[in-house]
């Protein structure tokens, strides 16, 4: 399978090429949602993948993990799971007569929330200050997380049995969500014939070290922004706070996600400023589970988002 190269950086070779080529070899036909999800990390944001089970969300989130260096750690999410079984608890230590604080899995660079909507609220409520803050706060005591520290976590449609839908104020600390879908014939093709890609992505080697990705988000976050372009982001999310399709608007949060995403798109292309094309590329990812529509109050359909992107005038 062909993979899709991305442009250097003028003479100088893009240091994330190896890792898209690699996690395309493993995410067979999904180029553009690996790209995704990569933006999503490179921006410091975390991801949401929701999809039907089997469609390689897992496996996109090990793949990463393992080319990145990451210290991983996955946590099933089931509807009996505490939140001291995420955060960690103290244990009685007989050798010292004293407490001892045993640190959970979300003590890790990478932390995988398998099935996060499988929880009960307050379970996924004790991934809202790790996400936000990059630390945990248990019994009283406050503790950094490692840098640095990611979420991915998955989700299963809402509409399946035994899932607690994520409040609001959850899904706004993810930067991004997206679907894998299907694969098309030609990929399907491959991965049957191979077998699947299990064996493959527990092959792969760090490309990068955790290490690195700091300096890459600093150079990321230092892209050009034209006052052109922070007016049409602006403008978008005015537009959906106008916008009768819409229950509710972006918040200024979410217009600040908009453009570390779109920073991180325009980088991923090889370019040092970022460009309308830029946002278009993100928006749907960033913005629609920000967004709900006024009928039902479900999450906001793909035709809503198109509508708003054509209806805001490109700079």
């Amino acid at each position: 399978m062909t993979t899709t190269k991305i442009p250097s950086l003028g003479s100088r070779p893009h240091a994330f090429v190896p890792v898209l080529d690699a996690a395309n070899r493993i995410i067979l036909g999904k180029a553009h949602e690996v790209r995704l999800a990569a933006a999503c990390l490179l921006a410091g944001g975390h991801l949401l993948i929701e999809d039907l089970p089997g469609l390689g969300k897992t496996t996109l989130a090990h793949t990463l993990a393992r080319l990145l260096g990451l210290q991983f750690a996955r946590i099933q999410f089931t509807a009996d799971l505490l939140p001291a079984d995420i955060t960690g608890v103290s244990v009685f230590d007989r050798s010292s007569a004293g407490f001892r604080f045993v640190p959970g899995p979300v003590f890790a660079q990478l932390v995988l929330a398998d099935e996060i909507n499988r929880a009960t609220p307050k379970t996924q409520s004790a991934l809202l200050e790790a996400m936000e803050e990059g630390q945990v706060t248990c019994e009283g005591e406050t503790r950094p997380l490692p840098s640095p520290f990611f979420v991915i976590a998955t989700q299963n449609p809402t509409h399946q049995i035994g899932t607690f839908p994520l409040p609001e104020s959850q899904l706004d600390r993810f930067l991004m969500r997206i679907e894998i879908g299907y694969p098309s014939r030609d990929a399907e093709r491959e991965l049957l014939a191979a077998g699947g890609r299990r064996t493959a992505s527990e092959a792969l080697t760090p490309l990068l070290a955790p290490a690195d990705l700091p300096a890459l988000q600093a150079e990321i976050a230092g892209l050009h922004a034209a006052p052109a372009l922070i007016d049409y982001v602006q403008a978008l999310v005015e537009a959906s706070r106008n916008t009768p399709a819409f229950r509710h608007g972006l918040s200024p949060r979410a217009g600040l996600a908009l453009l570390a995403a779109a920073r991180a798109w325009a980088w991923l292309a090889g370019r040092d400023l970022v460009l309308p094309d830029d946002v278009q590329a993100v928006f749907p990812a960033v913005a629609r589970h920000r967004l709900h529509s006024d009928q039902g109050g479900g999450p906001a359909t793909a035709s809503d988002i198109d509508a708003l992107l054509a209806a805001v005038a490109i700079p």
